[in-house]
């Protein structure tokens, strides 16, 4: 497990593109038989992925975490964005098939990942955070997570909104998390951006071609800069930044949020004439 730090936006003025990409993205999260894990000090939450090939993966626990296993006090939302896929919680099987999500709650002590077929492996994005309480382990489809249809063709930005972890949806502790899937033609999201001082966000981007990138665009309002991300690579969004983006194609993301409230709707938008 790697630790990445918290940055103050005054230092982040000073960044070349290097160290911008060092801090902020996270380039590998699927490899064979692999945990691929970030600890980000942004309201601790964990961004990583898993990718099971040769037979099942089994969840550790880590030194950086000081626990008996890894959900002594903690929680994980999961999205499978591969092949069809099986998680094993404590004994209990869930199958998930690509944009399903399963949450696993606090106290939860085994948990099990596996691929219906090698040659077409599930690829477990897994985003876990502190938890004070147990909420039950439950699965979402994607077709039960209400999908929501927003934008239009005239500001390229069609997509459709999966809303999984939740006040109105799974229960959790403090984690929100879901997904957005763009339109092909569409390629602009979270945008007039907002940031929202309260809570940190991850993104992971999936489903965009191999020659293709999104412009990711973050930092305060005032002081915006960005970063190339290619097809399931992470980005840690800070509570001052924006986190909005372009893509040359259509594409997915992962979102998820952590820290002060549970409200999805907690954004301060930034009108886009004060943005530079």
């Amino acid at each position: 497990m790697q630790t990445r730090y918290t940055t103050n936006p005054t230092d982040f003025k000073q960044y070349d593109t290097d160290r911008i990409r060092r801090e902020f993205l996270i380039e590998s999260l699927f490899q064979p038989d692999a945990f691929a894990l970030v600890y980000s000090q942004y309201d601790r939450m964990i961004v990583g992925g898993v990718m099971p090939v040769e037979g099942p993966q089994t969840l550790p626990t880590y030194d950086e975490l000081k626990a008996d296993f890894f959900l002594q006090r903690r929680e994980l939302g999961i999205i499978n964005i591969g092949g069809d896929g099986t998680v094993t919680v404590d004994g209990q099987s869930f199958e998930l098939a690509k944009k399903d999500c399963l949450y696993v709650g606090l106290g939860s002590k085994e948990v099990v990942f596996a691929s219906q077929q090698a040659n077409q492996p599930a690829k477990f994005a897994l985003l876990s955070t502190p938890a004070h309480r147990n909420c039950p382990t439950a699965r979402l489809t994607s077709a039960e997570a209400s999908p929501s249809d927003l934008g239009a063709q005239e500001t390229a930005n069609q997509r459709t909104i999966y809303k999984y972890i939740h006040a109105d949806g799974l229960e959790s502790c403090q984690l929100v998390m879901g997904l957005t899937t763009l339109k092909p033609g569409s390629i602009w999201n979270t945008m007039p951006p907002h940031v929202h001082d309260r809570r940190m966000e991850a993104y992971i981007y999936f489903d965009l071609a191999d020659n293709q990138r999104v412009f990711h665009l973050m930092g305060h309002p005032q002081e915006t800069r960005h970063l190339l991300v290619a097809n399931e690579q992470a980005i840690l969004s800070p509570p001052w930044s924006i986190h909005a983006g372009a893509g040359t194609s259509h594409y997915s993301f992962i979102w998820a949020m952590a820290g002060e409230n549970y409200t999805f709707t907690d954004m301060d938008f930034v009108p886009l004439a004060e943005v530079r």
